[in-house]
C-alpha cells in the first residue's frame, strides 16, 4: 500500500502532526507563525466532486462548513479562522481543541448523572442558540459533533451540511444528516428551520439518558419509525434508570410536528432548568469527564452522514420480486410528490404487504395527510390502474376517459395496464402530442420515457412529468389516454 505524502506546510501554516486520515482527506495539527497560535486543518482534495454542488457531496459540504461555522463566534463552537485552497487541497484552518467527542463516551459506556445530563444539555443548547440567532441551523447534531474537553467546556462541530438561513444552499427534498439523529421533516423532505436541532438536541438528550438512541435499525426502518412512532420513555428504559421528570421534555424535543416542539433553544434549556428545580452547574460532568476510561488508540470514526439517495438506494432496500419493477418506480415516484424521500420505504413496504395494484395506492393514499394532495395522487393512480381507487373512506380518484381503452388494471407479475402494453405506435403518436407542450424535445422524451418499461401507464405518466402546468398536464394524459 502506497504512503501518502503530506505537506510540510498549508499556505502560512506549518503542519507539525497529523490528527487523522480519511478517503476525503487528511486533518492536520498545525502552527500559525503570525499569530504563534496552534490550529487545526481539515483538509479535502482538490478534485474530489470539485464541480458537484449537490448537498450531499463532499466538496460542497466542506464549502459550507467554511461558510456557516465562519460567521460563528461563540466558545460552545469550535471557530473557523480561515480558508485556503493549494492545487492538491483545500483546507480550512479553525480552533485546535483538547478534547474527546460525547460519542466516544458513550461508546464506553460512560453514565452520566442525572447533575450532569442538564449540564451538557445546557451548554449544547446555548451554542445552538447561538448559530440559531445567526441564521445557521447545523441539522447534524449527534454526539459525534460534540467534543468534550477535560476543562469543562463543550465545542460543537461540523457544520458541514448547516444551513444557512440567508442562502440556497440546500433543496429541501434531499436527505442530508445522520439517519438516527434526522428529525421528520428531514425524511419528508419538507421545508424545515432551526426546529431540526432541537429535534436533535433531543436525541442526544435520550442517548445521554438511555445510552442509545431513540431508534434503531436499518436506514429504512428509522425512516418509518421516525415518521411514524415514538420512543419508549427514557424512565421506562432497562437499566436507564431516570427521572421521570426527564420523559415530558425528551418527547416534547422528539415530537413528529416540528410546531409542537420547543420553540427555541431557550425554552428547551427552561424547561430542564423548571425540571431541575435549581440553576444548573453547567461543567458538573467535568468530574465525570476525567474518571471515564482513556481514549483507545484509534477511536472508531463517526457515523457516517447520509448524502442523497437515489429511488434505486439499496438503503430503501429491496422491491419486492413480486411486483413489476417499473410500476413500483411509478408508484414512488408519484407519492414522493407529497411525502418526499420517505415514499421509497412507503411503497416497499405496501407491495409486500398486498398484490394487487388497487389496493397499493390506496394503501399508499392513506399516507398523504393533505385532503387536497391526496386527492391528485388519487387521480395520478386511476390513470395507471385503469379505473377509480378503493380506499378506507370510500370510491376516490377520477377514471380515465371514456373514450379510453381500460383494461385490467396492473397487478404484480406485470398484468395488462390501462391502454395495453407499451408498442412503437403508441410511442410515435405521443410525440406530436406532447410536442404541443414542450416543443421539438418531445421526441428526446418520449424515447427516455419509454426506457426500460413495457407499462403504457407507467410510459404516459413519465410523459406528464415533463409537463409543469396541472391543467396542460391533465389535458396531456386524457389524449394519451385514448391512443388506440
Amino acid at each position: 500500500m502506497a504512503t501518502t505524502k503530506h505537506p510540510a506546510q498549508l499556505g502560512k501554516y506549518r503542519i507539525t502532526e497529523v490528527l487523522g486520515e480519511g478517503a476525503m482527506g487528511v486533518v492536520y495539527k498545525g502552527f500559525d507563525p503570525d499569530i504563534q497560535r496552534t490550529v487545526a486543518l481539515k483538509t479535502i482534495r482538490t478534485g474530489l466532486d470539485a464541480d458537484d454542488d449537490s448537498p450531499g457531496a463532499p466538496a460542497s459540504r466542506f464549502r459550507n462548513e467554511a461558510q456557516a461555522a465562519g460567521r460563528l463566534g461563540h466558545p460552545g463552537i469550535v471557530a473557523v479562522y480561515d480558508f485556503g485552497r493549494t492545487a492538491q487541497v483545500a483546507f480550512i484552518a479553525m480552533e485546535f481543541v483538547e478534547g474527546r467527542s460525547l460519542a466516544s463516551y458513550l461508546s464506553a459506556k460512560v453514565r452520566f448523572t442525572d447533575s450532569d445530563i442538564p449540564g451538557i444539555m445546557s451548554q449544547l443548547l446555548d451554542a445552538l442558540g447561538h448559530a440559531h440567532e445567526k441564521g445557521v441551523w447545523h441539522r447534524d447534531v449527534k454526539p459525534a459533533n460534540i467534543i468534550m474537553t477535560t476543562s469543562g467546556r463543550l465545542k460543537v462541530a461540523d457544520f458541514g451540511i448547516a444551513r444557512i438561513e440567508s442562502q440556497n444552499l440546500t433543496q429541501t427534498h434531499y436527505m442530508v444528516g445522520t439517519p438516527s439523529h434526522m428529525a421528520p421533516e428531514q425524511f419528508l423532505g419538507k421545508p424545515m428551520d432551526r426546529r431540526v436541532d432541537i429535534y436533535g438536541a433531543g436525541v442526544v438528550l435520550y442517548q445521554l439518558l438511555t445510552g442509545r438512541a431513540p431508534f434503531a435499525g436499518t436506514t429504512e426502518a428509522l425512516m418509518y419509525k421516525v415518521v411514524n412512532e415514538m420512543p419508549e420513555p427514557p424512565s421506562v428504559v432497562e437499566g436507564a434508570e431516570r427521572p421521570g421528570w426527564f420523559d415530558a421534555i425528551v418527547m416534547r424535543a422528539l415530537s413528529k410536528r416540528a410546531e409542537d416542539r420547543f420553540a427555541t433553544t431557550d425554552e428547551f434549556k427552561q424547561a430542564l432548568l423548571d425540571g431541575v428545580g435549581q440553576s444548573i452547574d453547567d461543567t458538573a460532568w467535568e468530574r465525570t469527564v476525567m474518571m471515564a476510561p482513556p481514549r483507545p488508540a484509534r477511536p472508531p470514526m463517526s457515523p457516517p452522514t447520509f448524502a442523497p439517495p437515489s429511488t434505486a438506494s439499496a438503503s430503501s432496500g429491496a422491491p419486492p420480486t413480486h411486483w413489476d419493477k417499473a410500476l413500483l418506480t411509478q408508484a414512488e415516484q408519484t407519492l414522493a410528490r407529497h411525502v418526499g424521500p420517505l415514499a421509497s420505504v412507503l411503497v416497499r413496504r405496501a407491495a409486500r404487504e398486498c398484490s394487487d395494484l388497487g389496493e397499493l395506492y390506496a394503501r399508499l393514499a392513506e399516507q398523504v395527510s393533505d385532503p387536497r394532495a391526496r386527492n391528485a395522487f388519487l387521480g395520478q393512480a386511476s390513470l395507471v390502474t385503469g379505473g377509480s381507487v378503493k380506499t378506507s373512506a370510500g370510491t376516490t380518484g377520477a377514471p380515465p376517459s371514456a373514450g379510453s381503452r381500460t383494461s385490467t388494471a396492473g397487478s404484480a407479475g406485470g398484468g395488462t395496464t390501462l391502454g395495453g402494453p407499451l408498442n412503437e405506435t403508441v410511442m410515435d403518436k405521443s410525440v406530436p402530442l406532447l410536442a404541443q407542450h414542450v416543443g421539438p424535445i418531445a421526441k428526446v422524451l418520449v424515447k427516455r420515457a419509454a426506457a426500460g418499461i413495457d407499462s403504457r401507464a407507467v410510459f404516459f405518466n413519465r410523459l406528464a412529468e415533463a409537463v409543469s402546468d396541472p391543467v396542460a398536464r391533465e389535458k396531456l394524459l386524457k389524449e394519451l389516454a385514448r391512443l388506440p
